[in-house]
């Protein structure tokens, strides 16, 4: 598809998020909360995998596409409860990216291939869906670990050793290697306990 279309897809999805009543302060400016995460997205995909084609740029951007309109409160407060506001919400996101590209002229195959990666289907066999998770995680760790851990003052270093595998896990050898490389910045509080996760 042609550059006209990729901007027009950034920008529908970008207008998309700019809705979010939800906000964020981040060097002194305020952000629609979900605009600011998919512009921290896009960001670290140019860091980490500046040759990722099209359709994983897309996908980034949309990976969190209005995410206010399914709050986690609608679901039950338990595991259950979570991980069916989980694949509920991957749905939402891929059927509203694919919407929107529809709407700005994108052909059928390059939709389903970005909601494919949106959906988080295939990870671990797909190298888009899994170069998409790896930003996910790399963008997790770089800017929103700590307000995590704010948020859980009573969670202890087992607990948080166990959180940090889960999401190293869910990364590939090479997000591991740039992670580790000092090609993102850690939160200095967590350097030791993520270290101490990973080894």
């Amino acid at each position: 598809m042609t550059q006209q279309h990729f901007q027009a897809a950034i920008a529908a999805f970008d207008h998309a998020n700019a809705e979010d009543p939800n906000k964020e302060v981040f060097n002194g400016k305020e952000y629609p909360k979900e605009l600011l995460y998919a512009q921290r997205m896009t960001e670290m995909q140019e860091r980490y995998a500046p040759e990722a084609s099209e359709a994983v740029k897309l996908a980034v951007r949309a990976q969190h596409i209005q995410r206010w309109k399914s709050p986690r409160s609608d679901y039950a407060m338990d595991k259950p409860g979570y991980m069916l506001w989980r694949t509920t919400l991957y749905k939402f996101h891929a059927e509203t990216a694919g919407k929107l590209m529809k709407e700005v002229g994108y052909d059928d195959a390059t939709i389903t291939r970005v909601k494919t990666i949106v959906g988080k289907k295939e990870l671990k066999t797909n190298p888009e869906t899994q170069m998409m998770e790896d930003v996910v995680d790399l963008v997790f760790l770089e800017h929103y670990m700590s307000g995590f851990a704010a948020q859980h003052p009573e969670y202890d270093e087992a607990k948080w050793i166990v959180i940090i595998k889960k999401t190293w896990n869910k990364m590939s050898p090479r997000a591991h290697e740039f992670a580790l490389a000092g090609k993102i910045k850690l939160p200095q509080a967590l350097v030791p306990l993520i270290l101490k996760a990973v080894q």
